[in-house]
C-alpha cells in the first residue's frame, strides 16, 4: 500500500492540474527540486570547495542506476546527457561492415531511428519491422539474417505504449550473436529492468520521464564484452584510465563504461536524478510497477465501456506498461489534445490518437476526473 501522505509531500500539484504526461517530461518530486536548491546554495557560497562531496553524489547515482537495471557492476554504468547521445555512441561507433543490416520496428521515436539510418553511407541497412501483428517479437526475430548486426528496439513503444517481451529477444540475440539495444526511456522508473535477464549489449534511457529528474542526464548501460566493441568517437580529460593525472601523456580509455563520459559531467543533473531515485527506491518498484499497472488497466477498462472508442494500446497487462493511446470515433484529436490541455489533463498527442501516461503516485479520483472531462468534452 502507497503511503498516501509522502505522495502528497512529494507531489503537490495545483489542484487544476491532472498530470498524466509523464512518457514526454515528468515533474520533479519536491526532493528532487531541494536537492537542485541545496546543491546552487553550496555553490554560491563555497563554490568548487566541496566538489569531493559533489562527487560521492556521482557515484551514489551510479550505484543507484546499478541497483535499478540490476546491472552486474558499477562500472557498466555511464552518464551521458540523453538517451539519443547513447544511442548515436553505439550506432557510429560499430565497425560496420557493407551489407551489414540493422532490425528495428516501425514505431520507434526519432532517437532511435535516425541514428540507425545514419549508418547508410557505410552500406548498412536499416529494416523497419511492422509491430501491428499477433506475435512482434516473432516479426522482429524473423527479420533478422545472417547480415543483422544489431537488433534496436525500444522496450515500450513511445506512441502505442507497446511493451515488447525483451528476455525473448535478448535470448534469441544472445544465441543468433547479434547485439541487443535497447531504448528504455519508456519503462526505467515505470517497469522493472533487469538487464542481466535480457542479455541487453546496451540499455540506455534520460532521466526526465518515468525516473521523475531533469533533462540532461541519462543513464547508458554497456555490458563489458560488448564495451569493447565500440570504437570511440568522443575524446577528452574524463574518458582516460587515469583521469585525475593530468599530466600523464600516454593516456588509454577508461576499461570502465567512464570512457564514454569524454568531459565533465552535467554535476546539478546528477544532484537532481540521484533525489529522484531515492523515492523509486524508498517506494520500491515492485509495489511502482504494481500500482501503474493497476492504474493503466483502469484506464483502459473505463475507455472500453465507452462507445467509439478504440484502445490502440495492447490490452493485456503483459503487454503494455504506463502508456495508454486510444482515438475517438470522428473526432479531430488535434483539437481534442488542446481542449483537454485547457481543461487540465496535461497528456500528449502521439501515434494519431492521445496519449495518457500516469505514474505511480497519480491516484483512481484523477483518473475519474480525467475521463468525466474527456467525455464533456
Amino acid at each position: 500500500m502507497l503511503d498516501q501522505s509522502l505522495l502528497k509531500l512529494e507531489f503537490p500539484q495545483d489542484d487544476g492540474l491532472i498530470y498524466l504526461n509523464h512518457a514526454a517530461v515528468a515533474p520533479w518530486p519536491a526532493r528532487t527540486a531541494e536537492a537542485v536548491m541545496d546543491f546552487a546554495r553550496e555553490n554560491v557560497r563555497y563554490g568548487a570547495s566541496r566538489y569531493a562531496s559533489w562527487l560521492v553524489t556521482e557515484n551514489r547515482l551510479r550505484g543507484q542506476l546499478q541497483r535499478l537495471i540490476n546491472a552486474e557492476s558499477i562500472d557498466d554504468i555511464a552518464l551521458v546527457k540523453n538517451t539519443s547521445e547513447g544511442i548515436s555512441i553505439v550506432a557510429s561507433g560499430i565497425a560496420w561492415q557493407e551489407g551489414d543490416n540493422i532490425v528495428s520496428s516501425d514505431e520507434e521515436f526519432p532517437s532511435n531511428r535516425i541514428p540507425w539510418e545514419a549508418q547508410a553511407n557505410k552500406g548498412v541497412t536499416h529494416r523497419q519491422v511492422n509491430l501491428r501483428v499477433d506475435d512482434p517479437e516473432a516479426a522482429l526475430m524473423q527479420a533478422c539474417d545472417r547480415k543483422t548486426r544489431l537488433l534496436a528496439i525500444s522496450s515500450v513503444q513511445y506512441a502505442s505504449g507497446l511493451k515488447l517481451d525483451l528476455v525473448r529477444l535478448g535470448q534469441f540475440c544472445r544465441t543468433k550473436k547479434i547485439l541487443f539495444c535497447v531504448d528504455a526511456i519508456q519503462s526505467i522508473g515505470a517497469m522493472r529492468m533487469d538487464v542481466q535477464a535480457i542479455h541487453a549489449d546496451f540499455v540506455m534511457a534520460d532521466g526526465h520521464k518515468w525516473m521523475l529528474g531533469p533533462e540532461g542526464i541519462a543513464l547508458f548501460y554497456t555490458n563489458p564484452g560488448a564495451r569493447d566493441q565500440i570504437h570511440l568517437q568522443q575524446f577528452g580529460w574524463h574518458m582516460v584510465e587515469n583521469a585525475g593525472n593530468y599530466e600523464d601523456k600516454l593516456w588509454k580509455p577508461a576499461m570502465t563504461a567512464r570512457r564514454f563520459e569524454c568531459g565533465s559531467n552535467n554535476l546539478l543533473g546528477i544532484h537532481a536524478l540521484s533525489a529522484s531515485l531515492s523515492l523509486l527506491e524508498e517506494i520500491g518498484m515492485n509495489d511502482i510497477e504494481d500500482q501503474i499497472l493497476d492504474t493503466t488497466s483502469y484506464l483502459i477498462d473505463q475507455l472500453k465501456r465507452r462507445d467509439g472508442v478504440s484502445i490502440l494500446t495492447p490490452c493485456d497487462k503483459t503487454a503494455h506498461a504506463g502508456i495508454v493511446t486510444f482515438v475517438l470515433t470522428d473526432m479531430d484529436h488535434t483539437q481534442l489534445h488542446q481542449e483537454l490541455l485547457k481543461n487540465g489533463v496535461l497528456c500528449a498527442y502521439r501515434g494519431g490518437g492521445i496519449r495518457l501516461s500516469p505514474h505511480f503516485y497519480i491516484t483512481r479520483k484523477s483518473i475519474d476526473k480525467a475521463l468525466a472531462i474527456l467525455w464533456k468534452l
